[in-house]
């Protein structure tokens, strides 16, 4: 037996979400679930893979998208509510900076999500 015995995980991720598309309105609460994914699960999950491979790791990847959730994806109406959804949150976050600049904890948190959704 060695002493640095080698050792294997894997992780199978699938994404799905329910298929949402409500031309007539912009304030549905499923529409605000997609939103919520991109930009805390997809976008950051890219973003680590990116920086995986910039670091040479070698890993392995399974991801299942389901057909829902590439077809809202690909929707130019869904992607112009995004772009809309995150200029409402950086707005959000710059008031939240300069609201807690007397809090140091929590203005680090909001610089912190200024930064995230700003990148």
């Amino acid at each position: 037996m060695t002493n640095n015995p080698k050792g294997y995980v894997s992780f199978v991720l699938h994404a799905h979400l329910p298929f949402v598309h409500h031309p007539e309105s912009e304030n549905y609460l499923e529409e605000q679930w997609l939103f919520e994914a991109i930009s805390e699960t997809y976008i950051p999950l890219l973003k680590n893979f990116k920086k995986l491979e910039e670091e040479k790791v070698d890993f392995r990847l399974t991801m299942s998208l389901t057909p829902p959730l590439l077809s809202m994806l690909a929707s130019p109406l869904l992607q112009k509510r995004y772009i809309k959804y995150l200029n409402k949150h950086i707005e959000l976050c710059e008031k939240e900076v300069v609201r807690t600049k007397d809090n140091p904890r929590l203005n680090e948190l909001s610089k912190y999500y200024l930064d995230r959704y700003s990148r």
